[in-house]
């Protein structure tokens, strides 16, 4: 089995150039071999490489450039996603790609099923539901996992962020009106790992195309995932100035950004766990193994 991925220079991406050699012959290409604002070029490189699967990690996730960049992030985020899939389409492969809770308008009170209304509040939602959109349309065979807030010990991520405030600063104010789980890339990766194991297997055995969602059990806001943070990197010997109750609660009010959020990112995970058999943990215990392996490489960028 071959599988090429995109976007390996990325968090999921990263992890998943890991994961996934012990599945087959893998073709890892980062933006400078595949760049998804050349369309053209992706579906010949596919076409050179003949694929069994191909894994789209690559993505553009600037959430508030995306208001000022729309063409940009409309280009890497759905038109290139369509093409990919057109072209697996066309060779009877899989497509796996990831997409994202903001493509909810977060008014919903409980937990968003894969089967819930959409709504995104902002361009880079918007451009990631057109490419799911597209997937689907295709016709290709395909697994689209929506995930949030995604973070790593590597990239720019909200962790490293606290982590480099917490040992400048004695305070910190952090949005505590936007909730959702925090999911890490190897876990992500991990599964993603398992789902393509099962596309291995006889035709009985395979999922059936779709969406799952893919996130950590459990939910919280940004400002207790910053306590959080601060407290597990204190348990693991970094020393921070600030103290986790130093760590005060604001609104989004309080944070103008360019783009919207959904205030509830939460995802049920159900399906995933009954389609694969995934039991995904607690928010908590990747948070902390993560901050335990950035306190032990400080200092922090």
């Amino acid at each position: 089995m071959k599988i090429v991925l995109l976007g390996r220079g990325g968090q999921v991406g990263r992890e998943l150039e890991q994961v996934l050699p012990s599945l087959g012959r893998l073709v890892a290409l980062g933006r400078d071999d595949a760049d998804l604002e050349h369309p053209d070029a992706v579906q010949a490189l596919l076409r050179r490489e003949s694929p069994d699967i191909v894994v789209n990690a690559a993505a553009y996730t600037a959430v508030d450039k995306a208001e000022s960049e729309p063409g940009r992030a409309r280009q890497i985020n759905a038109d290139s996603v369509g093409v990919i899939a057109a072209e697996m389409a066309r060779r009877g492969g899989w497509l796996v790609h990831y997409s994202t809770d903001y493509v909810f308008d977060g008014g919903k009170s409980g937990s968003y099923v894969e089967t819930d209304p959409t709504g995104p509040l902002g361009v880079y939602g918007a451009t990631k539901l057109a490419g799911e959109q597209l997937v689907a349309a295709s016709g290709c065979e395909h697994l689209i996992f929506r995930t949030s807030w995604v973070y790593a010990a590597h990239g720019s991520n909200f962790i490293r962020t606290i982590l480099r405030l917490g040992q400048d600063r004695d305070e910190l104010t952090v949005v505590d009106d936007q909730v959702g789980a925090p999911t890490a890339a190897a876990r992500i990766a991990a599964v993603t790992a398992a789902a393509i194991g099962r596309l291995a297997g006889g035709a009985g055995d395979r999922p059936a195309s779709g969406i799952y969602h893919l996130a950590a059990a459990g939910a919280t806001s940004w400002h207790g995932l910053a306590q959080q943070i601060a407290a597990a990197a204190r348990a693991a010997g970094l020393p921070l100035r600030v103290d986790p109750d130093r760590i005060r609660p604001i609104p989004s009010s309080a944070w103008p950004q360019a783009a919207r959020r959904p205030a509830n990112s939460r995802l049920d995970t159900t399906k995933l766990h009954r389609t694969f058999d995934v039991i995904l943990p607690p928010w908590q215990d990747d948070v902390r193994d993560v901050v335990t392996t950035l306190t032990h490489r400080a200092p922090h960028a």
